[in-house]
C-alpha cells in the first residue's frame, strides 16, 4: 500500500469530524439563541400575567400603579401601524415595479437610487428620528403628532418593503412575461395581471414583517414626540404616546407594580407583532404559486 493510499481514510475521517464539529457548533448556537428567547418570553409572561386584565386595555396611564392602563398607547400604536401600512406599501411596491420593470440600470440616477435603498436599510432608526425632528416636526412645522411619527416610521421600513417587493417581482419567471407579451398584452397589463398577482406572497410577507418592526420601534418615536404620559385617546394631529414608549417609561418607575405593568404591556405588544407575523404566513401560504 502506498503512502497516498494509506492517507485517504485519515483524510476522510478528518472531514467527517470537521463536519460533526461544525454541526455541533451550529446546534449550540441555535440552542443558545432559542433558549435565551424562551427564557425571556417565559419570564415576561409569568411576570406580566397578573396585570394582564381589562384595566390595562381600557384605562389611561396614571401615577398610581393600581389605576394605570395603556389604552392611549395601544390605540396610538394601532394608528401608527395603519398609517405606516397605508403609506409604505404603495410607495414601496411602485418603487420596486419601477426599478425592476422600467428602470434602465445604465442610467446613473437609477444606480444611485438602488445604492441609496440598500444603504438606507442599514441606517439606525435613531438617525431617522433625528431627521424627522429636524425636517418634519420643526422644518415643515407638523409638530409632535401621530402623523409625524407615522411618517418617520414609514421612512424606517420603506427600504425593507422595497427590497422585499423587488425580490418578489424577480421570483416571477420571465416566461410568464414573455407569454403575456406574445398574446398582445401591453407592459402595464403584464405587470398588473401577471407579475403582481404572482408576487403578492413575497410582497405581503415583506410588508407585514416591516410593519412589525415599525410597531416595536421606540427611539425614533421619542425623538418626534411620543411623550411618556398621555391620559387621553390620540388623534391624527394630536399628542400621543406609543406602547413601546409606555413600556419603557414603566420600567423606570421605582414601584415594583409598574415593572409588572411593563411586562403586561410587553405581552400585548408581542401579541400584536406575532399576529402580524401570523398574517404574513397565512397570506404567503394562500397565494404562493409553484413554478
Amino acid at each position: 500500500m502506498t503512502t497516498l493510499e494509506s492517507s485517504l481514510p485519515t483524510g476522510r475521517q478528518r472531514r467527517v469530524w470537521r463536519n460533526r464539529v461544525f454541526q455541533a457548533a451550529m446546534l449550540f448556537a441555535m440552542l443558545v439563541a432559542f433558549g435565551t428567547l424562551t427564557i425571556l418570553l417565559v419570564d415576561t409572561a409569568v411576570t406580566g400575567w397578573p396585570e394582564l386584565d381589562r384595566q390595562l386595555l381600557t384605562e389611561p396611564p396614571s401615577t398610581i400603579a393600581d389605576e394605570a392602563g395603556a389604552r392611549p398607547a395601544i390605540l396610538a400604536t394601532l394608528y401608527l401601524g395603519a398609517l405606516v401600512l397605508l403609506m409604505s406599501v404603495p410607495i414601496g411596491i411602485f418603487t420596486a415595479i419601477y426599478l425592476e420593470e422600467y428602470a434602465n440600470r445604465e442610467r446613473w440616477y437609477n444606480r444611485l437610487i438602488e445604492v441609496n435603498i440598500q444603504n438606507l436599510a442599514a441606517v439606525p432608526s435613531i438617525v431617522y428620528g433625528i431627521l424627522g425632528l429636524a425636517f418634519i416636526v420643526r422644518g415643515i412645522g407638523l409638530g409632535r403628532v401621530v402623523l409625524a411619527g407615522a411618517l418617520i416610521l414609514t421612512l424606517v421600513v420603506l427600504p425593507t418593503v422595497v427590497v422585499a417587493s423587488r425580490e418578489a417581482i424577480r421570483s416571477v419567471p420571465d416566461s410568464i412575461r414573455q407569454g403575456a407579451f406574445a398574446l398582445g398584452a401591453t407592459k402595464w397589463q403584464v405587470i398588473w395581471r401577471q407579475v403582481l398577482p404572482a408576487a403578492i406572497p413575497g410582497m405581503a410577507t415583506g410588508s407585514i414583517l416591516a410593519l412589525s418592526r415599525a410597531v416595536g420601534e421606540t427611539a425614533p418615536l421619542i425623538m418626534v414626540g411620543a411623550v411618556v404620559y398621555v391620559a387621553f385617546d390620540p388623534t391624527l394631529l394630536g399628542a400621543y404616546t406609543a406602547l413601546p414608549v409606555q413600556i419603557y417609561n414603566w420600567t423606570k418607575q421605582p414601584d415594583p407594580t409598574f415593572q409588572t405593568l411593563a411586562a403586561a404591556g410587553a405581552i400585548v405588544l408581542l401579541v400584536i407583532v406575532l399576529s402580524m407575523n401570523a398574517l404574513a404566513i397565512v397570506l404567503r401560504n394562500r397565494y404562493r404559486k409553484q413554478w
